[in-house]
């Protein structure tokens, strides 16, 4: 692990770092003064690339930094913290963005779990809709983005109700016929990563993949319980707990939503963010209505749930009774 930087240690004359705020195997994150805008803060991701791959993969990994840095910088959207700079000192390679502040979903999560409470379904859902507009805004740049590791620990709301979709450590930037290096060498986290990113930069990867993950997030969060692995569910595809069964207050609609986006196989998820938004909100918009009623289950919806499915069969086979009975009689 690299050596981290030192408070009060100034980068490049203008960033002034204050403390570390985050921690990662090829890296740190910190909290850092502006020292030419008085008053800002920002959060400066640090990447030192592994030195024992051979010197034209380290190449590679520098120049894809770079381009991938330069592509970041250009990105401006409500729901994601904005790329203000990009450089590289002694080998080491330095995103400078926007510091975020508040509290990160997982711990918002947390603290409801030690209350023996869960999030409110509304709130979860609002939150959903925001990443929603972040991912279809990256998914839809030419090329597109795919960020790559969505986890509650990565959403962050402001104190005023804004979230914000934070570390772009695994970003990939979808070129044809090309593979890439991403900005850093990994998988994500595994409770939240479809099973062909395990494949690395070597994996097909698109917007599915993004799908997936928000789809395992919004399971953690309304259950309080994390989601099972994809590697276990290829093992067994019934290993995954159906989310109302740890939360009875999660709607239909919402529960096989999140079951959906959850496929294995990309190709049985919802094809882009939009299909997945409808599936999850239908018409409402948090945004324009927060407080009209939450969506209704559809009579798919009913009809998919393995319980709401028995009550059906059930009320069928009394009603079938019943009229053989007044038939007879």
């Amino acid at each position: 692990m690299p050596t981290p930087l030192k408070p009060e240690e100034v980068l490049r004359g203008r960033y002034r770092i204050s403390r570390t705020i985050g921690q990662g195997g090829m890296g740190s994150i910190y909290l850092a003064d502006d020292l030419r805008l008085e008053g800002r803060q920002c959060a400066l991701k640090e990447v030192e690339h592994d030195r024992n791959v051979p010197a034209e993969i380290l190449k590679q990994a520098r120049e894809q930094f770079l381009r991938e840095a330069t592509v970041l910088a250009r990105l401006d959207h409500p729901n994601l913290p904005k790329v203000s700079d990009f450089f590289s000192i002694s080998g080491r390679d330095y995103l400078v963005m926007d510091f975020v502040p508040g509290k990160d979903l997982r711990t918002l999560m947390n603290e409801a779990k030690q209350k023996g409470t869960f999030l409110s379904e509304r709130d979860v859902l609002n939150w959903g809709n925001q990443l929603a507009n972040a991912l279809s805004y990256l998914h839809c740049q030419n090329p597109p983005i795919v960020h790559r590791d969505i986890k509650p620990s990565n959403l962050k709301l402001t104190p005023t109700g804004l979230l914000k979709l934070v570390d772009f450590g695994l970003v990939k930037i979808l070129v044809s016929n090309e593979v890439t290096v991403t900005i850093l060498q990994g998988r994500g986290t595994a409770l939240y990563t479809p099973l062909e990113q395990y494949g690395g930069d070597t994996g097909h990867t698109d917007v599915r993949t993004d799908i997936y993950a928000f789809g395992a997030t919004l399971y953690h969060l309304l259950t309080n319980h994390p989601p099972v692995e994809a590697r276990e569910l290829f093992l067994d595809p019934n290993a995954l707990t159906p989310p109302r069964q740890f939360n009875t207050g999660i709607s239909l609609k919402t529960e096989r939503a999140i079951q959906w986006a959850m496929r294995l196989h990309p190709g049985d998820r919802p094809q882009d963010i939009e299909t997945f938004r409808q599936a999850l909100l239908g018409d409402w918009d948090p945004t324009s209505r927060p407080r009209a009623p939450l969506p209704t289950p559809s009579l798919v919806d009913l009809v998919s749930s393995p319980v709401e499915r028995t009550l059906i069969w059930i009320s069928a086979f009394l009603l079938f009774i019943s009229l053989v009975v007044t038939l007879i009689s």
